[in-house]
């Protein structure tokens, strides 16, 4: 047989009608039982007080001590009888013979029942015994004279059928408070779980489980870390690229569950708490680490009840800007120097069109001539066949712009074996030159000029151009991220030069050129 399975919803209402059936049931059972006692003891008070009244009435004791036979007892027990609504009163003498009694024949003959014993010998107590009357609770009242002689006793009945009655009727309230608990509890549950629903999505706890899984092994596998707090700062999430980052840092101890400025300085996830701002693309220095961060508040309905930080070592970010800068750079230089290899071709189609071979024969032996004289120029300065190859593409694109690119005669770069420095150079070199290139806007005087060269164990790179200059208002922002006097999307250049710069425990300097232009002048240790 197929087995049923319940919905989250058909649990939640099953769960809580048993809770609450079980509940009331068993309050039911404890309530009765002492509803049920305090009946039979308050109707049992009732006939013990009206049984005390009777055998104190001065009435009673004096007919019983003059055994008298006059009715004077058996109205007034019929008086009180049906002035307090019990079954009977019934006054005896020492004998047991009955003075009163509600049926006018039973007078003057023996109770019936056999408890009356004890209350013929001055105890007062409660019964219960089978009289004329059926089975009934007897309240037992000794009558004394003032000397303290006893001259009989008073018995007042309720009977038991009676009492039942109010125990069942007392009850009757109870069932029907336990039904009206019972369909409450059912609205309640009912209610309860479509709220629990609703919070929910409508989703079940299988699927509940499957996103949660899902999201354990997409937090595990990003390679951005992730840092999730909530309402009150506390870690709730932190994957594992994110305590590979901060144990680079330094931060080894265990992140959830603690405050996150006790163990993270300056993380601002607390400021996006306050103003609910998201922060995009901001750098943050975690104990010399530098990381690209992204901070958004958490909001549900409105309110912010937590934030998250996206994060990632700007030392991984640096390296794939860097190597994209140089590919750029590579594609650049390959794309000038086709183009200026077309147009030479060009030139040679000319001339063998026009069979001016004399001409075609002089105008090679020139390119080759200058060819030669720029590469031999080059090699002799620059040892480095990185930098010497992207210099010569930069040579070409000067050409195509029409821009006269000078390498100082003074520049010298010896051949070294360190890589970084290497594509830090084409970074660095590549980005200033475009600048530069960029920078020049008179036709009159087109002129760049760079220098390579060494001073005291450090590598010194300058480039100056001829264009109108860089205002000095906005010196101190030209290698901030994004900033550009150009257009939108600009203003990345100088800042991978800026970060390369540092990477390589370098510095850089601008300033005006000695009649025009802007001189960049770079500083690297060798």
């Amino acid at each position: 047989m197929e087995q049923i399975k319940l919905t989250l919803q058909s649990k939640i209402i099953i769960l809580v009608c048993l809770v609450v059936a079980i509940s009331l049931f068993v309050t039911n059972i404890f309530i009765t039982r002492s509803v049920a006692e305090n009946v039979r003891q308050e109707l049992g008070r009732k006939a013990a007080d009206i049984a005390r009244v009777v055998s104190r009435s001065p009435l009673v004791i004096a007919e019983l001590a003059e055994n008298s036979t006059k009715q004077a007892i058996q109205d007034y027990a019929e008086s009180v009888r049906n002035a307090s609504n019990v079954e009977f009163v019934v006054v005896i003498d020492m004998q047991g013979i009955r003075k009163s009694h509600p049926d006018i024949e039973r007078l003057g003959k023996h109770i019936v029942g056999g408890d009356e014993a004890p209350a013929l010998q001055g105890q007062e107590y409660l019964s219960a015994a089978r009289g004329t009357r059926g089975l009934s609770l007897r309240a037992f009242s000794p009558v004394f004279t003032k000397e303290g002689t006893q001259v009989g006793a008073v018995v007042v009945g309720i009977l038991l059928g009676n009492v039942e009655k109010a125990v069942t009727e007392s009850q009757m309230i109870i069932y029907l408070a336990t039904v009206i608990g019972m369909l409450i509890g059912i609205v309640g549950a009912v209610l309860l779980a479509r709220s629990i629903k609703k919070t929910l999505f409508g989703l079940e706890p299988p699927a509940i489980a499957k996103l949660a899984e899902e999201r354990n092994v997409m937090l595990q596998s990003v390679r951005e870390g992730i840092l999730a707090v909530d309402k009150g700062g506390i870690i709730t999430v932190a994957n594992q690229a994110a305590r590979q980052i901060l144990q680079t840092a330094g931060i080894y101890a265990d992140l959830v569950g603690r405050k996150v400025d006790d163990v993270i300085p300056r993380t601002r996830l607390n400021d996006v708490l306050l103003s609910g701002e998201a922060e995009f693309d901001q750098e943050q220095d975690i104990n010399g680490v530098i990381i690209l961060t992204n901070r958004v508040p958490l909001k549900v309905n409105n309110e912010t009840v937590g934030s998250i930080a996206t994060f990632r070592d700007m030392t991984e970010i640096r390296r794939m800007a860097e190597e994209l800068t140089g590919v750029n750079a590579y594609v650049e230089a390959l794309r000038s120097q086709a183009h200026e290899f077309l147009n030479k071709l060009h030139v040679i189609l000319g001339l063998v069109c026009l069979k001016k071979y004399d001409k075609l024969a002089d105008y090679i032996a020139k390119v080759v001539n200058e060819d030669e004289e720029e590469v031999e120029y080059i090699r002799e300065r620059i040892k480095s066949p990185l930098i010497a190859g992207f210099l010569l593409s930069k040579l070409s694109r000067a050409r195509e712009l029409d821009i006269r690119m000078i390498l100082t005669e003074e520049s010298y770069l010896p051949d070294q074996d360190r890589a970084e420095l290497s594509t830090g150079l084409v970074t660095i070199i590549g980005n200033l030159l475009d600048n530069a290139f960029e920078a020049i806007n008179d036709p009159a005087i087109r002129e760049v000029i760079v220098s390579i060269k060494t001073e005291a164990k450090n590598l010194i790179v300058q480039v100056s151009d001829s264009g109108a200059g860089i205002d000095p208002i906005i010196i101190e922002q030209i290698f901030e991220k994004g900033f550009s006097t150009k257009a939108d999307n600009r203003g990345w250049g100088l800042y991978l030069v800026s970060l390369t710069i540092d990477k390589l425990h370098g510095q850089i300097d601008v300033f005006k050129g000695l009649t025009r232009g802007t001189v960049f002048k770079v500083t690297i240790p060798m």
